[in-house]
């Protein structure tokens, strides 16, 4: 999922919605990166976060290799203790496409995502209800021509996550997408299940299998893959991680790998 461009516009105006107030929180960083469910949290009033990698994406099919290097980024800016603005997008993407012992190159930028994620409820384990969320989103067209899609595509997901013994964790999160190809509107839907495990007080792990896009053939088809990685906190405000995803289906790429950065201030 290729996703965003220079925040020249927008970040200041997401700046200044969160205030300059410093954040009091006691607890660590939790990033929504890097696997594809995200954090049933917000980051909290007046707190920015910025959650960024460096991907490589592999896929080679009938005799043309591709390898796309995207930037993929994440900008979260805490309204309240329960709602907080977000914009996203994979930033700068630079792709190399191999054919018949030529290599094609095209680089730009890729669309801007703008949205809100609302914290619905917390956990409570006597009940076993989740800790969950919403997050509405609209990709904007704005990426450069080659990485463009088409018009506003809105998409709507929910998260759940639950508390497991032995500092483990489950989170699931379905989704709907109403979407536009060069020849209509279509609605695809998603999703993914993740299981982490706390291994230190600094080092957590996870696996994860993600439908990312359920669709028919026409509409681009089924994005299935499986992922795992690790994250390393270096204090409670940034964060390290790595990982690494394989392709499960005919429509998803063959092989992803990335590491990111996330801080909050």
């Amino acid at each position: 999922m290729k996703r965003f461009v220079s925040a020249k516009i927008i970040f200041p105006a997401m700046a200044l919605a969160a205030g300059h107030a410093a954040h009091a929180a006691e607890d660590v960083i939790n990033p929504d990166r890097p696997g594809v469910v995200e954090s049933s949290q917000v980051v909290g009033s007046g707190i920015m976060q910025i959650e960024t990698s460096i991907s490589e994406e592999h896929n080679s099919e009938a005799g043309i290799d591709e390898r796309t290097y995207t930037t993929p980024t994440l900008i979260r800016a805490g309204i309240n203790d329960t709602w907080e603005l977000r914009m996203e997008s994979g930033g700068r993407t630079v792709q190399h496409t191999r054919i018949n012992g030529t290599t094609r190159t095209l680089s730009g930028y890729a669309d801007i995502s703008i949205g809100m994620k609302w914290h619905f409820t917390d956990e409570n384990t006597a009940s076993h209800r989740p800790s969950t969320a919403w997050l509405f989103d609209v990709t904007t067209d704005t990426g450069s021509r080659e990485f463009r899609g088409n018009g506003l595509r809105p998409s709507v997901r929910f998260v759940a996550e639950w508390t497991l013994p032995d500092d483990a964790s489950l989170g699931v999160m379905p989704g709907v997408v109403y979407d536009r190809n060069d020849q209509h509107h279509f609605v695809s839907s998603m999703l993914a299940a993740n299981y982490s495990k706390q291994f230190t007080p600094l080092l957590r792990g996870f696996v994860e299998l993600a439908a990312q896009q359920l669709a028919s053939t026409a509409d681009g088809g089924n994005i299935i893959v499986a992922d795992t990685g690790m994250t390393w906190l270096l204090n409670k405000d940034m964060q390290l991680d790595a990982s690494i995803q394989r392709g499960l289906s005919d429509a998803a790429p063959d092989w992803l790998a990335a590491v990111g950065f996330s801080m909050r201030f």
